[in-house]
């Protein structure tokens, strides 16, 4: 009996320790481009695995915003880290149940409009032109609001959809008169002599978020509390070891110290949903719905959370 006992007892500690060694699983996207300085540091320094320890911690790099979402409504995704304000507004709308839970960044001077064409000046010199770009994202909400200012219509214009860099080749190359590009490629177009013609300051913030699963906000909002914690750290980081910070994001995107150095400062990654966030995510959406890519408008204060 004793050792029946005792052997029901080890077996019983036993699972309490692998309890505690594995107390849960978190999968946070990983997407360090353009200029993602945050979630860089929040893989390189194993920020979220500090703050979890005994989890299971997964960074899927999913780039493109409807392969986030897709996880999120999956739960393959618990956490999008950088998800561009179209892609959590399409999914919202359409029934994905998740929850903005903070700002990513901002970084309206880091989205532009390119021209090489030498007869292409000003944003007006695009009408009857063709402008490359990925559709539905937030470039092409820059184009439309540029031509907007200017009189025009997307209409007066020939868009072409297709990926960022895709189209900035196409411009360099001369099968398109202009392009949609944003972050390092933006460098790399002007130095083969293409021109910013126009960027997002005064037409778009260029607003990415951070989004989580609905339930797991509902269900564990410690866990989300937790991790915003981890967000705020790698921010922190970024301001008080600066030149550690610009060191691991050049060698972890392949940017020379001298680019991370003169794109940080078109970006502004403060967390905290201020007023003119939802604002922009209103208007956001509207440029969806008037170009007919969402079929109908959602509650874009039901999307927030700001009380976590």
């Amino acid at each position: 009996m004793r050792k029946l006992i005792l052997a029901i007892a080890i077996t019983v500690m036993a699972g309490t320790v692998l309890c505690a060694e594995d107390k849960g699983s978190l999968a946070v996207t990983y997407v360090k481009a353009p200029l993602n300085v945050p979630s860089i540091l929040q893989k390189k320094l194993g920020l979220i695995e500090e703050a979890f320890p005994g989890w299971t911690i997964s960074h899927p790099e999913l780039n493109a915003g409807p392969k986030q979402t897709a996880g999120l409504a999956s739960g393959s995704v618990d956490i999008t880290n950088c998800l561009g304000g179209t892609s959590a507004i399409l999914a919202f709308v359409n029934g994905v149940d998740l929850k903005v839970i903070g700002i990513y960044g901002r970084s309206p001077k880091a989205f532009t409009i390119l021209a090489k064409d030498g007869s292409i000046q000003k944003v007006s010199d695009l009408k009857g032109k063709k402008v490359a770009g990925p559709k539905g994202t937030i470039l092409h909400q820059l184009l439309v609001a540029a031509l907007k200012r200017e009189g025009l219509k997307p209409s007066d214009v020939e868009f072409v959809g297709m990926g960022l860099s895709e189209g900035v080749t196409a411009m360099l190359n001369g099968n398109v008169e202009a392009c949609l590009a944003a972050g390092p490629a933006v460098l790399r177009a002007t130095e083969q002599g293409a021109r910013i013609i126009a960027d997002g300051e005064g037409l778009v913030d260029a607003t990415t978020v951070i989004a989580v699963r609905g339930d797991l906000l509902r269900n564990h909002p410690e866990t989300v509390r937790k991790f915003l914690e981890v967000d705020r750290k790698s921010r922190a980081i970024m301001e008080q070891e600066r030149d550690r910070a610009i060191d691991i994001t050049a060698e972890e995107t392949g940017l020379s110290r001298e680019d991370v150095i003169s794109m940080l400062p078109l970006y502004d990654f403060d967390t905290t949903i201020r007023p003119s966030d939802v604002e922009e995510l209103k208007r956001t959406q509207d440029f969806l719905f008037d170009n007919e890519m969402l079929p109908r408008k959602g509650d874009m204060d039901a999307m927030i959370a700001t009380d976590i």
